[in-house]
């Protein structure tokens, strides 16, 4: 294993939700991170934010990780969900919800429902 790899293993076995993105939390780099990170944000969730573009090595090894060609990726309780569209579709259809309720990660229902009526 890589040391890039191991770092991913290693902070996706640590926690929860974790989103791999351009940026971070407060100030993503790319409007598809800014995306999932608004939602995530807005939905309350506590999330790790690793900024890709700290670490060129990084950057690179999470789409060798996950097999998936682009950035954010989001992954939760060690299981990749999926970039910006999937998350973004997720949210909207309530899957991220349901989700989150399966795996025992603590979210805001309402503001969720919000991101839903805002969007129909």
């Amino acid at each position: 294993m890589t040391d890039a790899n191991s770092k991913i293993q290693e902070t996706v076995d640590a926690n929860d939700v974790v989103l791999f993105m351009k940026g971070n939390k407060t100030m993503p780099q790319c409007g598809f991170s800014s995306r999932v990170a608004g939602v995530l944000n807005y939905m309350g969730v506590d999330y790790a934010d690793v900024n890709v573009l700290a670490d060129d090595a990084l950057r690179q090894g999470i789409k060798d990780f996950s097999d998936w060609p682009t950035i954010p990726q989001l992954y939760v309780k060690g299981e990749f969900v999926g970039g910006c569209d999937i998350v973004t579709e997720m949210t909207l259809s309530g899957e991220l919800d349901q989700l989150f309720d399966d795996k025992g990660v603590a979210y805001n229902k309402d503001a969720a429902d919000k991101i839903r009526e805002a969007n129909a």
